[in-house]
């Protein structure tokens, strides 16, 4: 579908479901509430797959893989071709997210939407826009035009993960400099200042700091992006990664599946998402906070508490991985406890 379909197709959640799912809860044999947010997913869950008793057993991760131009105002610790090393390696299943993955029972789909080279693997998924995006402090990262192509990947990828038969799907990023165009993102759509929501990525000294948020400073001045216009946004100071995962939000919430985001890079994509269908944040499962700055400002600008704080900043997907085998732990209780009316137990009731 495209973007404009997609949107028009994302429903709201079905309440008689998630009540149902709720009502379920208070009947098994547990303190009422006491799986907390755990609880509160799974009845998310139950609304969004319109059934009180979901399924989660089938599940992807999504993990979108592209490079940013920005590199070349050292705004890095290491050289742009990590991110093709990554991706290849994704493609062996010899990285954090696929060790994970392995042990949650998690399919990982590496998404080339935007490596600044050709990359080797049959695993890899080819959706390349074009080979990075431009140096935002010189010109857009990208046009409109491949910023909306790219959300149309994502959207496509949403629908395959449905027609494959998924249940419930995550998604994660690589790409060397995303914190740089996901902190640009988040100062634009927040207006939050630059110096709030920039952090050190992955382990810059103070000096490369400063060049990350002059860099920053430098590409809001010059591209002037709209922040009533995701689209105008993303294709000024964002990234293929960041586009392409927006996409996917919309698409899975159209295919009427839960999706799991990850760290700072996701949640970027998220608000995205939710500022072009508000309907699709009841569809998002927040797995973590993210360290980087900019992960507290974008889960308070969304209102949303995730499951896990534990200063995560890994990405490719490991915290929604995590998140999913949270989630696992919390369907065994809700699909195999006895309900206190198979037990001796008197039910809990309510205090007033």
């Amino acid at each position: 579908m495209t973007l404009e379909q997609t949107i028009a197709a994302i429903r709201p959640l079905c309440a008689q479901s998630a009540e149902e799912a709720k009502q379920y809860f208070s009947s098994i044999a547990i303190p009422l509430g006491s799986l907390g947010m755990l609880q509160d997913a799974i009845v998310q869950i139950a609304g969004i797959q319109h059934q009180a008793h979901p399924k989660i057993s089938q599940r992807s991760v999504a993990v979108f893989c592209a490079d940013n131009g920005v590199v070349a105002q050292g705004v890095t610790q290491c050289g742009q071709d990590v991110t093709a090393i990554v991706t290849e390696n994704l493609n062996r299943a010899q990285t954090s997210v696929c060790r994970m993955a392995l042990h949650t029972n998690v399919r990982v789909l590496p998404i080339d939407i935007g490596v600044a080279c050709d990359v080797q693997g049959e695993k890899i998924i080819r959706r390349k826009i074009a080979y990075g995006t431009q140096d935002m402090t010189q010109a857009p990262a990208m046009t409109r035009e491949d910023c909306i192509r790219a959300l149309e990947v994502g959207i496509e990828m949403a629908e395959k993960c449905k027609a494959d038969g998924d249940h419930i799907v995550a998604v994660g990023e690589m790409g060397i400099g995303n914190t740089t165009s996901t902190a640009a993102v988040t100062a634009v759509l927040t207006g939050r200042p630059v110096t709030e929501v920039t952090g050190r990525g992955a382990g810059l000294s103070t000096e490369g700091l400063h060049r990350k948020i002059a860099a920053i400073k430098k590409a809001i001045a010059l591209n002037q992006p709209d922040p009533s216009d995701v689209v105008d946004v993303i294709s000024k100071v964002g990234g293929f990664d960041i586009a392409g995962i927006t996409g996917f939000y919309l698409g899975a919430a159209a295919q009427g599946m839960p999706i799991v985001a990850d760290g700072v890079i996701t949640a970027a994509a998220a608000l995205c998402a939710v500022r072009l269908c508000p309907a699709v944040q009841d569809y998002i499962i927040f797995a973590h906070e993210s360290q980087e700055p900019a992960g507290r400002v974008l889960l308070d600008t969304l209102g949303v508490h995730p499951f896990i704080t534990a200063g995560m900043r890994l990405g490719e997907g490991t915290g929604a991985i995590a998140a999913i085998a949270l989630l696992d732990l919390a369907f065994a209780v809700y699909d195999e406890m006895p309900c206190f009316a198979d037990t001796a137990i008197e039910a809990y009731q309510p205090l007033t």
